[in-house]
């Protein structure tokens, strides 16, 4: 982010390439000749700059003040010290980091509220349902889920995993995305009715996750995930954000959806549809990275340069390793190509340092396998730190320090919304003890979207 007083831009460097050799033409082993990825204009590829650059004035580059929030016409924005914000008037989306910010915020409006999806009684026959066009891009499971709202979700996921649903007569996975037009065959639904959620879950929902409201308005919520709590269930998981979504569900079953993840110790930015239809264009946002997201982290030594691309495939483990993530070969079975921008902000001495991370693409744990590969872990990371004879400074929590600080999406009525969250605590402390100002530029905005 940028700051009132803007102090000079980091260098740009050359790009940090990790990973195998010939799946990106623009980069060399050596590295040599290699233009940096980002950064300052007139910047060559051991990052000195033109003598006659000097460090960026406070106007230079649309620099705005990190406190404040960016405002521009069809923007929404939230200011990470109120619990709420009010909707916005939806207008032409501009591109991410572009001026002019601190303009007047655009006026409010009311919103029309969707139209809830129409269940369909549970007969003891089969039944075939069609898929409407405001339907498509859903997942079967959750499909079936908005049809049958009297059906456990459990039980949906059951009868989808023994292949009693089909989908075009073809059996299909819960998680795959349907079109219009397609038709769902189901079983007979003679079955024990989904429990109905009291008043008493719905408050105790609401209550937790109202002082982590970053934005919301009718469409869309943005919170700020705290450390520890999982986005979706797993084995042994009994609290989570979609099982406080649940809780959320009304009478015909209609209830926020999430529309991305995040790590279960990662804390910041998470976006969360209110209505089928902006889980739908939310959704759709996310797979053609029209969201731009940055994250902060804080990782061991001093990455060099201190701007850089990697550039990697990530494939999960196999055995006991299969709660882990690790670098690929190209073509290698389960491989996805992964692509991550970083800048070092700040830094403690050579002992640690503050980076901000662009992630362009959106794999399982990819910012933490990436800050691994080019040699610098993440403080906290339980699975990707394997340092020897390192210990944590004094006063600092051995908690994983990687942060959504920031997301900028386009909103599903128009315009953009873009949200800033503020450090968790752990993360605050150890910023206030290494002398890191939160306030600070942040050079990773002018990386590109590719």
């Amino acid at each position: 982010m940028r700051s009132g007083r803007q102090g000079p831009r980091q260098p740009g460097g050359g790009r940090q390439i990790a990973g195998p050799r010939g799946h990106d033409r623009s980069t060399r082993p050596d590295g040599k000749g290699v233009k940096p990825p980002f950064g300052p204009k007139g910047t060559d590829a051991k990052g000195a700059a033109p003598k006659s650059a000097g460090p960026k004035s406070a106007g230079a580059r649309g620099a705005k003040p990190n406190g404040a929030n960016p405002k521009g016409p069809g923007t929404r924005t939230a200011d990470p010290t109120r619990a709420r914000s009010a909707a916005a008037k939806p207008a032409a989306a501009k591109p991410f980091g572009a001026k002019p910010f601190g303009t007047k915020p655009p006026a409010t409006r009311p919103v029309r509220a969707e139209p809830q999806p129409e269940p369909v009684p549970i007969t003891t026959s089969v039944q075939v349902v069609g898929v409407k066009p405001d339907e498509a891009g859903m997942r079967l499971d959750r499909f079936i889920e908005s049809k049958f709202p009297g059906l456990s979700f459990a039980h949906i996921q059951r009868i989808v995993r023994k292949g009693e649903v089909r989908l075009d007569g073809k059996r299909a996975d819960g998680k795959d995305r349907i079109n219009a037009g397609q038709q769902v065959r189901l079983p007979p639904l003679s079955l024990a009715p989904k429990p109905q959620r009291d008043s008493e879950a719905a408050a105790k929902a609401r209550a937790t996750l109202a002082p982590l409201v970053l934005f919301e308005d009718a469409d869309v919520m943005v919170i700020n995930k705290p450390f520890g709590l999982a986005v979706q269930g797993g084995s042994g998981m009994t609290r989570h954000v979609d099982g406080l979504l649940m809780a959320l569900a009304d009478s015909r079953g209609e209830r926020p959806r999430l529309v991305h993840r995040l790590d279960r110790d990662t804390t910041g930015c998470l976006v969360i549809a209110k209505t089928r239809k902006a889980a739908t264009e939310l959704t759709k946002s996310f797979r053609a990275r029209g969201a731009r997201k940055i994250y902060w982290a804080l990782v061991k030594g001093v990455p060099k340069p201190k701007q850089g691309r990697v550039s990697t495939f990530i494939a999960r483990g196999e055995g006991e390793e299969s709660e882990r993530m690790r670098v690929a070969r190209h073509g290698e079975e389960g491989a996805s190509h992964a692509v991550s921008y970083y800048a070092v902000v700040e830094t403690a001495g050579t002992k640690l340092a503050w980076l901000s991370m662009k992630p362009v693409t959106g794999r399982t744990h990819q910012l933490r396998v990436h800050a691994a590969t080019i040699g610098h872990p993440i403080v906290g990371d339980p699975k990707y730190f394997e340092v020897e004879n390192w210990d944590l400074p004094g006063g600092m929590q051995n908690r994983l320090h990687l942060h959504a600080r920031r997301i900028v999406i386009p909103h599903p009525r128009g315009g953009t919304i873009d949200v800033s969250a503020p450090l968790p605590d752990h993360m605050a402390q150890s910023w206030n003890l290494l002398g890191f100002d939160a306030k600070r530029y942040d050079p990773i905005e002018d990386a590109p979207d590719e």
